[in-house]
């Protein structure tokens, strides 16, 4: 026994010293993609642009960009940027695309995985007919093809109107019903909205401007918790443009021995904050030219500039472009529509659900809501999972139909020298986000003693993007619902998988809820943890968990009972 707890020991501070090297090299250097990749996603912004463009031409007076100042302010130019932008995120051409979305080959997943028969699926109702199931059917192929060719057809179109509209609200909850992959990746809170509101209203302007400010604000509200004070430090320094040693360490109270943030970066959030909720307070009153709609543009620009000037993993260039347009037309084109001109009772009874009870929901019991549909972005609170594959058991993955293997795969193949390093740091970017804190509470207890360098640890993301051919961010699309399916699959003996699922804070809580859970026993145990309690940790810090506990170990036991991997005990 006291050997077994040496061993436990010695390889906790391995872990520790592996995650600390990559934190350090994180803040000094960031994810450290080469320039290459930059480039690659400054052609996309280009080309998303110029795609615009293109389609705005169908419409007789509009398409030019040499005279961009004479017809941006049209609506239809304005239908035809948020049609256009859907399209983009449902085909995965947008955000965590190419190589800030950690895809390498190829760099866009989602059509060719939404495309593919028997390629796993997530359906919101399992057992419902037609719909159902586990794996991609003809059906929902054929949903998906029609709900991209919809948005074509109304691109295409001079102007759309109900006939071009109606099949493209139509079809993505059908789509929905069969994937909700596919409702999330055509971001239905956002772009999907402008379009019912197109559909729905005679003046939609009004419904458009009640969508993008209702974004602002809630993004503002995501960020009324203390993790958000991590983010903007571990956004900063991975900006490639920040040369500086001195002001990547500065972020933090005292690299490298205590990277918590620092007070310009507990500020730099303040700031971040005051702009989503000043943007949307300030633009709500523009009726007209004057100092108000100055100043919300001013604040927008703020806003959105940041970020784009901190290209930021993610990807999420497109939509923040976007969201700048929006800004522009919805308030300086068009600044004379009130909020109260919807006139539509359909519309209204639609954004009153999707703008308000939605997010939230997801604010309050964010275990209830995708943290997109709750418009929680970039708050660095956010549900996520850790997946451990004892040894190369990661390597059954095989068996799943995929369009693409796991990044570690591809770095194996490709860059064999940075494969170890970007699990190191992937781990130190998971561990430097405050919800993060809790992979070194919950990793040895996930285990049950073995030695941890006998697991490779894959964040849930990584794993979402190769088996469901989409990600951003949603921990829900990787708990251990997918687990299970990946189970059925891949058949992982006991051991050879282990799940760390750590839901989101929720809005007037203190604690963030896990659970621990094995491919082939189904759930461990269950718990909570504070925030207070990860805020004294190091990023770094492992060993056993002293977390909440919620269950006895008689959990694994009726986990047995209960039937796998996603069943949780009966109580």
């Amino acid at each position: 026994m006291e050997t077994t707890t040496r061993a436990a020991a010695a390889s906790a501070a391995d872990f520790a010293r592996l995650v600390r090297a990559g934190c350090e090299d994180y803040v000094l250097r960031g994810i450290g993609l080469p320039a290459v990749a930059y480039v690659f996603h400054a052609v996309k912004i280009v080309l998303f642009v110029l795609g615009w463009a293109y389609f705005c031409s169908f419409t007789p007076g509009l398409g030019g960009l040499g005279d961009v100042g004479r017809w941006w302010s049209e609506p239809v130019a304005f239908q035809k940027a948020f049609l256009w932008a859907c399209l983009v995120e449902v085909l995965g051409f947008g955000c965590m695309s190419g190589p800030l979305g950690f895809r390498i080959l190829p760099p866009f997943t989602a059509f060719l995985h939404f495309l593919r028969p028997g390629t796993l699926k997530l359906a919101p109702f399992p057992n419902l007919p037609l719909f159902g199931g586990a794996t991609r059917s003809w059906f929902d192929v054929a949903l998906y093809a029609g709900f991209v060719g919809s948005l074509v057809r109304a691109l295409v179109a001079p102007e759309p109107g109900t006939a071009e509209l109606l099949p493209v609200v139509v079809l993505l909850p059908l789509c929905g019903l069969g994937d909700k992959t596919v409702f999330l990746a055509a971001r239905f809170e956002h772009h999907f909205a402008m379009i019912v509101c197109f559909l729905l209203a005679g003046e939609w302007i009004a419904g458009a401007k009640a969508v993008q400010l209702a974004i602002w604000f809630w993004a503002g509200v995501s960020k009324l918790t203390v993790a958000f004070g991590y983010v903007i430090p571990v956004m900063t320094v991975n900006n490639p443009l920040l040369r500086s040693p001195a002001l990547r360490r500065r972020m933090f109270v005292s690299y490298p021995d205590d990277l918590r943030p620092s007070l310009l970066g507990k500020l730099m959030a303040h700031a971040g904050t005051a702009l989503e909720f000043g943007a949307p307070l300030v633009l709500l009153f523009v009726t007209g030219p004057g100092p108000l709609q100055v100043c919300g543009i001013a604040l927008v620009l703020l806003l959105h500039g940041f970020i784009l000037s901190n290209m930021p993993a993610g990807a999420v260039f497109e939509w923040n472009l976007l969201s700048i347009y929006a800004a522009f037309f919805l308030f300086v084109g068009h600044p004379e529509v009130p909020l109260s001109a919807i006139g539509s009772l359909p519309l209204a009874l639609f954004l009153g659900v999707v703008l308000v009870v939605l997010p939230l929901v997801g604010n309050l019991w964010p275990e209830r809501v995708s943290f997109l549909l709750a418009m929680r972005y970039y708050a660095g609170n956010w549900p996520w999972n850790a997946w451990l594959f004892r040894g190369d058991a990661y390597r059954r993955l095989a068996a799943v139909k995929r369009v693409a293997p796991l990044l570690r795969e591809h770095l194996q193949r490709f860059a064999p020298a940075e494969a170890a390093s970007m699990d190191s740091r992937g781990m130190a970017f998971r561990s430097l986000h405050l919800q993060g804190r809790a992979l070194g509470r919950l990793f040895p207890q996930a285990i049950e003693g073995r030695p941890m360098r006998d697991y490779t640890y894959v964040d849930g993301e990584n794993v979402a993007a190769s088996v469901l051919g989409w990600n951003f961010g949603d921990g829900h699309l990787c708990n251990e619902r997918l687990l299970a399916l990946v189970q059925a699959q891949c058949g992982f003996a006991d051991g050879e998988l282990r799940l760390i699922a750590v839901e989101s804070q929720p809005l007037l809580g203190n604690a963030l809820r896990w659970r621990l859970y094995d491919a082939a026993r189904g759930l461990l145990d269950q718990g909570e943890v504070g925030l207070d309690e990860l805020a004294r940790r190091k990023p770094w810090d492992y060993g056993p968990a002293q977390c909440t506990t919620a269950s006895s170990s008689s959990a694994g036991t009726e986990a047995n009972a209960a039937g796998g991997a996603g069943q949780p005990p009966r109580r």
